[in-house]
């Protein structure tokens, strides 16, 4: 059991690693896509059509499922009713399967509206391919429905390698059967992979559960008093975990309207964006969250109360110096990893317009993936849901206040105030709720964080720029080399900033990095 500060930071850099693999590849499959197609219509079909099944992966898997399963399944197994978990856990898996396929038959009917609804601006061709590429992949929503169960069951166990290591083998397959796909059916292929990912990623946890002892039931009992916790926690989590997705169809909805590309941009500006709350917000959400669930089972509101301040703090310490360096090095960081085949460099400055706005809310999202779990945790699944409508609302107003003078970089910008506003909304209605939160420590932190990290992004933006008057940059290398000199200077830069300040989430990131890669010579005690 992953118990404690170390044992989060143990789980933690585990997910972290396995993350960082996964987005890279993530990213690396952008780049091949981009350079393969160029930045145009084309893509911006793609990306709107993924836009459904990467909507239905976060839900299922990262989300909504996993966080209405997890604590349920968790509290019997702490009260040591396994049996019991086992069961609710073959009913839920049977009827997520009839929803889905259900689900997938009339996605796959109605697809065409649906498209209308997320794209309105797209005509002719660039509509009829985005609906081949939806109804291609909306066959991944039944795995990602087996997928979520697995991976509530996995981490209730505190067992996360294996989910980790199925959302890396996720896009190492979309990327393979992309490439030998593409050249007779075009972007096709790429669709194609992300349904074979899907089946992988629920494949490669099936041997965990079975040595787990995996006892299923074909049993659809609704009516067992779990079931129906699980049901009634799920709707309103749902809707909580689907507010920063909602808020990004919003954004894709009016930004099709724009020019060709522009849907693409800022969908890669947001993948950038999302790359530090994939290896540290997710991360170290899903990394407290059983721990969380279990002290809120087990009544410990003071253990509770430290686990869910140091996951915020941890959270918002390794992202605000991720996003004041995505700022600082934004154009170089695009250059160097897009800058291949047909995609141009007005396509990098366009990409980077959106990076520029989105990195401003980075780190409220990240410390809302914890907040919201610390809710979850507690079965209080109404003031996510009431926050996010909230949020959704504001977002929308904002958009359509800044589209006409900042375009596609006003609809990023009001995405991270809503974000910000979610955050700060979250943390008053939980201190209202259990008490003191060591409000004025998260403070503390985070005026030291922002210091430190600005401090960091200027430092690392001269390097840059002194980089590029002794450096052919028009070289992939020496772009390389660049964006890897000026990161390494920023990281040192803000690492030994927060050891100077003497933070405790400094600690917690040595802890991370030693139980990860030095843990043959770090023993306990």
């Amino acid at each position: 059991m992953a118990d404690g500060k170390g044992g989060v930071a143990k789980a933690a850099g585990m997910i972290m690693v396995a993350m960082a693999i996964s987005r890279v590849l993530g990213y690396l499959r952008d780049v091949i896509i981009y350079a393969q197609f160029g930045q145009n219509r084309i893509t911006d079909a793609y990306n709107a059509a993924f836009s459904i099944p990467d909507f239905l992966y976060m839900l299922l898997v990262g989300g909504a499922l996993s966080s209405a399963f997890i604590p349920v399944f968790t509290s019997l197994i702490a009260k040591k009713q396994e049996e019991e978990a086992w069961k609710i856990a073959s009913v839920i898996l049977n009827v997520i399967m009839v929803l889905m396929v259900v689900g997938v038959t009339i996605g796959v009917i109605f697809a065409p509206k649906l498209v209308y609804l997320l794209v309105p601006g797209f005509k002719g061709e660039g509509f009829t391919l985005t609906v081949t590429l939806t109804r291609i992949m909306f066959a991944q929503a039944f795995f990602m429905g087996l997928n979520g169960i697995a991976t509530g069951i996995l981490n209730s166990y505190r067992h996360f390698f294996f989910p980790a290591l199925g959302s890396v083998l996720y896009n190492l397959a979309i990327i393979i059967v992309g490439l030998i796909l593409s050249p007779y059916i075009g972007i096709a292929g790429f669709s194609i992979g992300v349904v074979v990912g899907a089946i992988i990623n629920f494949g490669v946890q099936v041997p965990m559960l079975i040595k787990l002892g995996l006892r299923y039931e074909f049993s659809f009992n609704v009516h067992n008093v779990h079931v129906k916790k699980i049901a009634s926690l799920m709707l309103p989590v749902l809707v909580g975990l689907s507010v920063t997705h909602f808020n990004l169809f919003v954004i894709q909805n009016l930004a099709s309207s724009l020019p060709p590309g522009i849907v693409a941009a800022l969908k890669a500006g947001q993948r950038l964006m999302q790359l530090p709350i994939g290896i540290f917000g997710i991360a170290v959400a899903v990394a407290v969250f059983p721990t969380l669930t279990s002290h809120a089972a087990l009544d410990e509101i003071d253990q509770f109360k430290r686990t869910m301040s140091l996951g915020v703090r941890s959270v918002i310490f390794l992202t605000l110096p991720a996003a004041a360096g995505l700022v600082a090095l934004r154009i170089p960081i695009i250059r160097f990893l897009y800058e291949w085949g047909l995609f141009t460099h007005q396509d990098s400055l366009e990409i980077a317009e959106a990076l520029l706005f989105f990195s401003i809310g980075l780190f409220a999202y990240s410390a809302i993936q914890v907040l919201n779990r610390t809710f979850y945790a507690l079965h209080d699944t109404r003031t996510p849901v009431a926050t996010g409508v909230a949020t959704i609302l504001l977002n929308i107003v904002l958009n359509f206040l800044l589209i006409k003078p900042m375009q596609h970089g006003g609809l990023a910008l009001a995405y991270s105030i809503a974000g910000i506003f979610n955050m700060v909304f979250l943390l008053i209605v939980l201190r209202q709720k259990i008490g003191s939160i060591n409000g004025r420590q998260m403070v503390t932190s985070f005026g030291i964080s922002l210091f430190s990290s600005s401090i960091m992004a200027g430092i690392t933006y001269f390097t840059a720029v002194y980089l590029e008057t002794i450096l052919d940059i028009t070289k992939k290398f020496n772009q390389g080399l660049q964006v890897t000199i000026a990161v390494v200077v920023g990281a040192v830069v803000y690492g030994a900033l927060a050891l100077l300040f003497k933070q405790e989430e400094a600690q917690m990131a040595v802890d991370i990095f030693k139980r990860r890669f030095l843990r043959k010579k770090v023993r306990p005690g």
